[in-house]
């Protein structure tokens, strides 16, 4: 595949997992904006028509092109994005002098992070219902299948996603094309039959508005924010696609079909005001609403395709750096190392997402709960942007304070629009928001804690193999070879400690195997192996580190003939191998630093722990598991 194809083959599948989310807001935001429902609706004026697509459109290009798009996609962790690359950068490059607030940060991170989970849930269930909703303006009385269909289409995209991102977005990537060549369509459908909206595309419509009417015009910023939705997911995916895929895509094709769009419904308005109930269906030709709604079903689903693999992402980023356990994740792709399926986040956000759908029951209801999530989040990742650039890029200072002071005082004025929806639903993603940050910083909390522990019980592996040369009469050794699987280098297994000192015995050949994952797909076998014999060459005990990329299958046996070929004492025997594995049972004890109830959330999180045995590869009969107890 060249390399022209292979990029187009990218913006493709970007288009098929990135953009669902932002792409379908045209959907819902100028509705909910002048919903009759919303206690704070905005009367349909000329004058807030005007004001309310030119808050849209420069709300677009503020956040999502010139915050996220231009500035905080810049900001990756090995090409990772998402809000947790910010808070490994910050706890990597932040100078120790800078260190309280550097944790200050992360926590704050942390907390954003834990809003994009609720962002995950809410996501699916308001896109899906929006499109369906759209049944009743073509037939309305069908009205009652809305829910029941919606469940499906939701249960249907959990099913696809252990396909994984790359086939989801070979599947959905002509769909996302086609809705946005759709949208864009009906738009300037829309603008031709009323040019004089291209008027709102000027900044002084929204100045205007915003500041000559500034009770309508704050209570609508909790709707127009409805059209940035997703933002965070073109960074949290930039693993996926890449930040030039991803940029490619926004800037030629889904941010003018969406602005388009936008203008048209406005135009619309202007001329038909009773189609405020909903015009992005009413701005479509009479033979093409019955079709929409199949392509609008068709695209919501990939719009909640963003936000999922968005947690996925997250989720990785959270075990690797120390707030969740190790979950299973299945690597999907050979040249996209970001593209992961995670099997408890999964079914998690399907239970969540169709509880969320019974619940509300309808997308305007919703659409309140939905903007918390999303201006919270969004305002505390450019918050972390602009530390970043400021300490570690060392942007000058007033660059950093003029950028910082715009785009964070939008962000603030967008966040506190939606806390006045807080009676009407938008409490529902800040508890989201701050259970899924106390099941975070408890782990972090508690895995410190328990390592502490264990690095304690383990002790120092050189001083630990100086003091089995120095025993006398030495240990007996046993006939086979003791596989004993190890964290790392630093210390002695658990296992190994537990079988020396209460059996008193040493197998003929002692292995201290350490698993190394790297961020590359595949590690040639002439490269998979580190051998160390611990400074004494002909004991037979030595320790081997064994790296794997993402797409390599993490099998230990498998290891067996390499580490034939490299053990510096001639080849191992084939027969009479034993693996040993040290497991920690956790118990609640006395241990200060967490209280009781964090400690027993603790406790319950470490059984979302991955089966080590299974995880390697591990043959069940020929494996040792040898427990320890950890108080906490």
């Amino acid at each position: 595949m060249n390399h022209s194809t292979a990029r187009g083959a990218l913006e493709l599948g970007a288009l098929g997992v990135v953009f669902g989310d932002i792409g379908t807001s045209p959907l819902y935001t100028v509705q909910t904006v002048f919903s009759p429902s919303d206690p704070h609706r905005v009367s349909v004026t000329t004058e807030h028509v005007y004001g309310v697509i030119s808050l849209i459109f420069w709300a677009v290009v503020t956040i999502v092109t010139v915050t996220y798009v231009l500035l905080v996609m810049r900001a990756d962790n090995d090409g990772e994005g998402g809000i947790m690359a910010l808070i490994t950068l910050i706890r990597r490059f932040s100078a120790p002098t800078k260190r309280r607030t550097a944790v200050l940060l992360a926590l704050l991170g942390v907390f954003g992070a834990s809003l994009f989970f609720g962002d995950s849930m809410i996501t699916p269930a308001i896109s899906v219902l929006s499109a369906i909703e759209g049944v009743q303006v073509a037939a309305p009385s069908v009205g009652a299948i809305v829910l029941p269909v919606t469940a499906v289409i939701i249960i249907g995209l959990f099913l696809l996603q252990r396909l994984g991102t790359s086939v989801v977005g070979r599947l959905f990537g002509p769909v996302m094309a086609l809705w946005f060549a759709v949208i864009g369509a009906w738009g300037i459908r829309g603008i031709a039959s009323n040019p004089a909206i291209l008027k709102a595309l000027s900044p002084t419509y929204a100045i205007t508005f915003l500041f000559g009417h500034f009770g309508s015009a704050f209570f609508s910023l909790a709707a127009v924010v409805l059209a940035v939705t997703g933002a965070e997911a073109l960074y949290a995916d930039m693993g996926h696609f890449g930040r030039g895929p991803i940029t490619r895509s926004w800037l030629f094709l889904v941010f003018p079909a969406c602005i388009l769009n936008y203008l048209g419904q406005g135009a619309l308005i202007l001329s038909r005001p009773a189609d405020v109930s909903n015009p992005f269906y009413l701005l479509a030709p009479g033979w093409a609403e019955i079709p929409m709604v199949i392509l609008a079903a068709a695209a919501t689903v990939i719009a909640s395709q963003a936000v999922i693999s968005g947690a996925f992402s997250l989720t990785q980023q959270a075990a690797q750096i120390g707030y969740l356990p190790r979950l299973r994740i299945d690597h999907t792709s050979e040249e996209q190392y970001g593209q992961i399926y995670v099997p408890w986040i999964n079914w998690a956000l399907l239970a969540a997402v169709l509880a969320l759908v019974f619940t509300f029951r309808t997308s305007t209801a919703l659409a309140y709960a939905y903007g918390v999530a999303v201006t919270g989040t969004i305002t505390i990742s450019t918050l972390l942007f602009f530390y970043i650039a400021r300490s570690q890029w060392k942007k000058p200072l007033w660059l950093t304070v003029l950028g910082a002071g715009v785009l964070i005082t939008i962000d603030l004025l967008f966040l506190a629009a939606n806390l006045t929806k807080l009676p009407h639903g938008a409490w529902l993603p800040l508890a989201i928001g701050i259970g899924v940050f106390t099941v975070l910083t408890t782990w972090q909390k508690g895995r410190a804690l328990v390592s502490r522990q264990r690095a304690l019980d383990e002790g120092p592996l050189r001083e630990f193999i100086d003091g089995l040369h120095e025993r006398h009469p030495p240990l007996p050794r046993v006939p086979g070879t003791a596989i004993f699987l190890n964290r790392g280098k630093d210390t002695a297994p658990l296992a190994l400690r537990a079988n020396v000192e209460h059996n008193h015995v040493l197998h003929d050949n002692v292995i201290i195997l350490a698993i190394a994952p790297l961020n590359v797909p595949h590690v040639p076998e002439a490269e998979r192996l580190t051998v160390d014999d611990l400074g004494y060459k002909r004991d037979r005990i030595y320790h081997v580190t064994a790296h794997f990329g993402y797409m390599d299958v993490p099998s230990v046996p498998a290891l067996l003939p390499l580490i034939r070929k490299q053990r510096p004492e001639g080849p191992l025997p084939g027969t009479q191998i034993s693996y040993f594995l040290s497991t920690i049972e956790i118990r609640k004890g006395d241990t200060p630093g967490l209280s009781v109830w964090r400690k027993r959330l603790f406790i319950a999180t470490a059984r979302l722990t991955a089966d080590a045995a299974e995880y390697f590869k591990l043959p069940r009969d020929r494996t040792v598991i040898m427990g320890s107890r950890i108080e906490l």
